[in-house]
């Protein structure tokens, strides 16, 4: 027969309360009387019924977490990241995917909230307005997106682009394309206006290319732009989209680096396995998916979390195969 709360408390020597207290609300309990109902509770092999816990803490133990695109290995580290935090404070994640659709994404903000004690919306397609809306009326936490003085987790894209640009720079290309994502991503946006500012800071020409679909498939219907445009590198708005780039680049027989560079970014697994290796500017997706259910936990904690928070976090460029000194001009010559 399962333990139950009475087992607990008479080998902590409390009363059932107590338990119930120091089990739902430990806060409310001396640490001495909660590590011996704690202890007691691990002994026995005693787990606290959640949906009773609820009653007494008016808490689901649910968080919501709404990502764009599951099959995007991006995302797939993130909910890694996020499951494996909430999992350590005891709770459970319901996920949901919207397939890029901005109206599927708002439906589905407003259904989660009503199950779950806070939401995180990972990289949201949604408009300013209807985010900002949702936050009003629910405890909720953006991961890839600032909107207003809302509690956000995001990357320094821009820095990552300038690493990009700045090596390329350094190996001698002068003009470089970029493949773009979708028009309602927040990160594209950002991506684009760090390398508008690189290329400006450093003298290097930028082409832009897209917007396209952040898939494999995006890649290979932007590989022929790329060739047009007469650019001897290509940062793509994502690793995905760049395995697509030299998947066509390799059908045309455009050899990879010599005859054109590829930079990636994310570092999701497969950019050390292409052929060549990528190049990609790395971002901290567990890292990220952690610190957006630290944020999100503390704003459901006692007193909640004080004031407007926005963490942001480092992103590092990995130099890999993908990339070498641009190709000498050749009189005449054209792709």
């Amino acid at each position: 027969m399962a333990p139950t709360i009475r087992d607990v408390a008479r080998a902590a020597g409390v009363s059932p309360a107590t338990v119930s207290r120091a089990l739902s609300m430990p806060e409310l309990v001396r640490p001495p009387t909660r590590a011996r109902v704690e202890t007691a509770a691990r002994r026995l092999g005693y787990h606290p019924n959640r949906a009773a816990r609820g009653l007494i803490t008016g808490r689901t133990g649910n968080l919501g977490l709404i990502v764009p695109d599951l099959s995007n290995p991006f995302f797939a580290s993130v909910v890694k990241g996020v499951q494996a935090a909430a999992r350590a404070a005891d709770h459970s994640v319901f996920i949901a995917d919207t397939d890029e659709v901005a109206d599927a994404e708002i439906d589905l903000m407003r259904a989660l909230a009503k199950q779950v004690d806070g939401l995180i919306l990972c990289s949201p397609r949604a408009p300013d307005a209807e985010l900002a809306a949702v936050g009003a009326d629910s405890t909720v936490v953006l991961m890839n997106r600032r909107v207003g003085e809302r509690p956000s987790v995001i990357v320094d894209n821009a820095d990552g682009m300038r690493q990009a640009l700045d090596h390329l720079a350094a190996l001698g290309h002068e003009r470089v394309a970029y493949v773009a994502g979708p028009r309602t991503s927040w990160s594209n946006d950002q991506r684009e206006r760090g390398l508008r500012a690189a290329a400006a800071a450093g003298g290097t020409e930028l082409v832009h290319v897209g917007h396209f679909p952040p898939q494999f498939e995006g890649g290979v219907a932007a590989a022929d732009l790329v060739l047009a445009s007469g650019a001897t590198a290509v940062i793509a708005y994502n690793d995905v989209v760049a395995l697509g780039l030299l998947s066509r680049l390799g059908a045309r027989g455009v050899g990879v680096p010599d005859g054109l560079s590829v930079v990636g970014c994310d570092d999701i697994g497969m950019s050390a396995m292409s052929q060549p290796a990528l190049t990609t500017v790395s971002v901290p997706k567990r890292s990220a998916g952690r610190a957006t259910v630290g944020l999100l936990l503390s704003m459901l904690g006692p007193g909640g979390e004080p004031g407007p928070v926005h963490r942001e976090l480092p992103t590092q460029l990995i130099v890999r195969g993908s990339t070498a000194v641009a190709p000498a001009p050749t009189k005449g010559s054209s792709r």
